[in-house]
């Protein structure tokens, strides 16, 4: 077939490389730098069996409609390249935050050699080999599957905007949405649409059955530091203080439910450790810091970061909050509005902005009684916070691939 790929760099260079291996003559448009490929005028005058563009695209993007043959989404195409030959288990993960959290939940209670690929890295259980990060992508499912093909083992993939109908459960993660592509589609419909191919979704605390969707407080119920669970003939519960936390409750109940769906036992969860940048904490000395800088980092976030470091702390000493977004492709992004209201309600003694957008997006009259600075990078904040603070508390909610 002659077929056009739409966007070289979220995936469809790998995606193009895949079809040419499967004997496909293929074309590229990079539709956002106009790089890579050839140009949209030169697709334009050429004919096509299909079209494989992202979900993310304009939806009103000239070629879309000017090419005139049938279009894939870069996730239908990932499954129409990997076909039925796909290890099992294979679950799916996807959602505007939890996700990885999620994803590494589950892994811990897997059994058996595995891939687990996510925003912070591909790993391989249970040997612990890290592989290089492709990133989040459809098209990062292809690696994904190559490597557990090698090891005879069993998928847990992050992926965005949706499920790409290659697993045999999905979980959704977060009903928070957004809109994308050009603002012409929502992402919560967007995903739900997507897992109609999956044969079973896990859905949030508090979503409604829709589908072959199943919510996970059907399965999982908790109480203070118990979760108990039951699911056919699987009964049981476990304690972990990390059910406390909100960043960390929704992620083990989603995996907790995805494990009694899949036969597994979920109790090994108890001994499940917070991640890096997953509102970890902590101590320098004196000084309490809570890390929570992840592709997830928002407002919200950012709040539980704070009161969780105050809580640590006794709320003791001044507090310096790290904030912002550092450069790199995260779908979602960290308005400047939303980290001036978290710096109104918490009033920290000082604050370190990352990212060169935001420095104007504080005003004078806050910054009479704040100390306000600006960096580049998490690393440069997070060393300008520690070596300005003998005591009291740092704060690290940045957004950034990690």
């Amino acid at each position: 077939m002659r077929i056009l790929v739409l966007d070289t760099i979220h995936g469809g260079a790998v995606i193009a490389h895949a079809l040419r291996d499967r004997g496909h003559s293929v074309d590229m448009v990079d539709v956002y730098r106009g790089k890579a490929g050839i140009s949209p005028d030169e697709a334009e005058h050429r004919t096509y069996d299909l079209a494989i563009a992202p979900v993310h695209l304009d939806p009103a993007y000239p070629l879309l409609h000017g090419i005139g043959s049938p279009v894939l989404s870069h996730h239908q195409a990932v499954k129409w390249i990997l076909g039925h030959e796909v290890p099992r288990p294979f679950i799916e993960i996807t959602g505007a935050r939890g996700k990885t959290t999620t994803a590494h939940a589950l892994a811990h209670v897997m059994e058996g050699p595995g891939i687990l690929h996510t925003s912070t890295g591909t790993i391989e259980y249970p040997a612990g080999v890290r592989y290089s990060n492709p990133g989040i992508t459809p098209a990062s499912l292809i690696g994904a599957v190559t490597l557990a093909k090698k090891i005879g083992g069993w998928v847990i993939a992050e992926i965005s905007l949706g499920f790409s109908g290659l697993g045999q459960l999905g979980i959704l993660t977060s009903t928070e949405t957004y809109p994308f592509a050009a603002k012409q589609k929502d992402a919560l419909k967007e995903k739900m649409r997507s897992g109609r191919s999956l044969p079973a979704i896990i859905l949030p605390p508090g979503m409604h059955r829709e589908g072959s969707g199943i919510p996970a407080n059907e399965i999982v119920h908790t109480d203070g530091l118990t979760c108990r669970f039951g699911w056919g003939d699987l009964e049981g519960e476990f304690c972990t203080p990390l059910l406390v936390n909100e960043a960390y409750r929704t992620p083990l109940i989603l995996a907790a439910a995805a494990a009694c769906v899949l036969g597994i036992d979920p109790t090994t969860l108890a001994t499940f450790s917070p991640l890096e940048g997953r509102l970890a904490v902590s101590r320098i000395g004196n000084t309490v810091v809570v890390d929570d800088s992840n592709s997830g980092t928002c407002a919200a976030t950012a709040r539980q970061a704070i009161q969780l470091a105050r809580q640590e702390s006794g709320c003791r000493g001044p507090l310096t909050l790290v904030i912002g977004k550092e450069d790199g492709a995260i779908c979602e992004g960290f308005p400047a509005g939303d980290i001036l209201a978290v710096v109104r309600e918490e009033n920290p003694e000082r604050v370190i902005l990352v990212g060169k957008d935001y420095e104007s997006g504080i005003p004078d009259i806050i910054r009479q009684t704040i100390r306000v600075s600006c960096c580049n990078s998490l690393a440069e904040g997070k060393a300008s916070a520690l070596e300005d603070t003998a005591c009291g508390m740092v704060v690290l909610a940045v957004k950034t691939w990690r």
